[in-house]
């Protein structure tokens, strides 16, 4: 059972991450932290695509904004 785990962190470590492991030494900062931007462009495109679904929503009315909408108040 424990080469099992040696594989699984030989696997990893040695596989998967090694894309990785070569941005991290790169000189170049920007080229560095290529991921990062990545998932920032990723977010920042959900968050305008959930912004204008509740800007269509708003606008067609759907919404029940009044006081009691729920049981619970």
């Amino acid at each position: 059972m424990k080469s099992f785990f040696y594989g699984i962190e030989d696997l990893f470590v040695n596989v998967l991450f090694a894309p990785l492991d070569a941005l991290r030494f790169t000189e170049s900062w920007t080229l560095s932290n290529i991921l990062n931007w990545i998932f920032m462009l990723i977010g920042f495109v959900a968050f305008v695509y959930w912004m204008l679904e509740l800007k269509k929503f708003n606008d067609n009315g759907e919404e029940d904004k009044s006081i009691s909408s729920h049981s619970y108040l």
